[in-house]
């Protein structure tokens, strides 16, 4: 019994801030956000209005997502989740969807996005060990992306995926770090919520486990570790199954259904779509458009997507930031826990820009994938502690960086909230 507590004890100090400076970063976090999305949540409609589906802001699907998880195809194990979200905001409202139970939702995200950035804290100072100022630069940083800006008040499946997938990171560093297995349960659990809340992202759960110590030199361990991703697909398979009723052969239908509709888009160049949607739009935001929508049920509304950036300093913005990750994973390419950053990394941009799938609004899909800039950041300052020129160098250009993305969503976010005082 005693056992199980320590590891219940240890679990919680991973998942939870467990020092001064974490309980103070992720305060910090919590107020600046939870402002933001509180007075969103008080003053307008659209982070949940039961008239609009989805589209009003960014391609969000909100009120779809809170009332049913979204679709299964894509999120086949979110339903559950939701309920009970969905179940605790009525509770707080009294049952009634109004500004308390959108107050609620923003809340429960902001608590979500604001722990995630604890676990990319605790990555950088407990996993790369950098000096504290550097760390604390690096997670201002995150929190300024556009991404992690918008999922602080918005009730997604992507809200809930960056905690989990930034805590699995984590974790799985702190295992490989210290030479151990990712244990069964772990990787079970961990599938089954990860891929729940978007199906092609159990595929980055299994990536650790290949890179565990002579994983693939010794056959007991190999055994063990085929067992262990064995039993997490035919325990996620299960409860997908069951999900649908075990109609499996809806998975197959609405899936091409999906691909067809979120892949052929081609109003903007398939390059210009990658920099401003898939790599860009994550962080920095761009100009933005305002579209004439409709719930199919008669009520018109106007939505809100991003457009290509119309300047070339977003695309020298952008492009910096890519070279930068270029630069660390090739002086880092020894390192497994960078390959696992990068190859989980290689897998949404395999989906999105390969395979085109939601191409074309993949500035939502932020939280599969934007912690990954301030960890490998991390690892390139950590490859040159030893070199002060280069390192002065970096952070200049950190900074500069910095300055201009800070500039640049505050002004994009006072254009959103002219939005909002005009229509919602």
């Amino acid at each position: 019994m005693s056992t199980f507590k320590k590891k219940f004890i240890d679990l919680l100090k991973i998942i939870f801030p467990s020092t001064g400076i974490e309980l103070i970063i992720f305060l910090f976090f919590l107020v600046v956000y939870g402002y933001l999305g509180s007075y969103i949540a008080i003053h307008y409609k659209i982070i949940f209005d039961s008239r609009i589906p989805w589209d009003a802001y960014f391609s969000f699907d909100n009120k779809s997502i809170v009332m049913t998880g979204g679709s299964f195809e894509r999120h086949p194990l979110s339903y559950y989740f939701f309920k009970y979200v969905r179940k605790l905001a009525l509770l707080f409202s009294d049952g009634k969807m109004d500004g308390n139970f959108r107050f609620a939702l923003a809340w429960f995200s902001n608590i979500a996005v604001s722990l995630s950035i604890v676990q990319v804290f605790k990555y950088l100072k407990n996993i790369i060990q950098l000096p504290l100022f550097i760390c604390i630069f690096l997670i201002l940083f995150l929190g300024s992306f556009s991404t992690t800006i918008l999922l602080s008040f918005t009730p997604e499946n992507f809200t809930y995926t960056l905690l989990l997938l930034t805590l699995f990171n984590y974790y799985s560093a702190l295992k490989l770090r210290n030479e151990e297995k990712i244990p069964a349960l772990a990787l079970v659990v961990s599938g089954i919520g990860i891929g729940g809340f978007t199906i092609t992202n159990i595929v980055k759960v299994f990536i650790p486990v290949a890179f565990e110590k002579n994983i693939f030199k010794n056959w007991k361990k190999f055994g063990n570790a085929a067992f262990r991703i064995i039993l997490t697909c035919i325990c996620f398979i299960l409860l997908y199954l069951n999900r649908i009723d075990f109609k499996y052969e809806n998975i197959f239908s609405k899936t091409n259904e999906q691909y067809e509709k979120f892949s052929n888009v081609n109003s903007t160049p398939l390059w210009d779509m990658i920099l401003s949607y898939f790599f860009g739009g994550n962080v920095l935001f761009s100009n933005f458009i305002i579209t004439d929508r409709n719930n199919m049920q008669g009520y018109e509304y106007k939505g809100l997507l991003m457009d290509v950036y119309s300047s070339w300093v977003p695309y020298l913005f952008i492009a910096v930031l890519l070279a930068l990750v270029l630069w660390s994973y090739f002086k880092n390419f020894r390192n497994k826990l960078v390959q696992i950053l990068m190859i989980s990394f290689i897998i949404d941009v395999v989906i999105h820009c390969i395979m085109r799938f939601g191409l074309h609004t993949s500035f939502i899909y932020g939280g599969h994938f934007v912690f990954i800039y301030p960890l490998m950041f991390g690892w390139l300052i950590n490859s040159y502690k030893n070199s002060p020129k280069t390192l002065s160098f970096l952070m200049a250009v950190f900074c500069i960086m910095f300055a201009y993305l800070l500039t640049n969503n505050y002004l994009r976010m006072s254009e959103f909230f002219s939005f909002l005082n005009r229509y919602y």
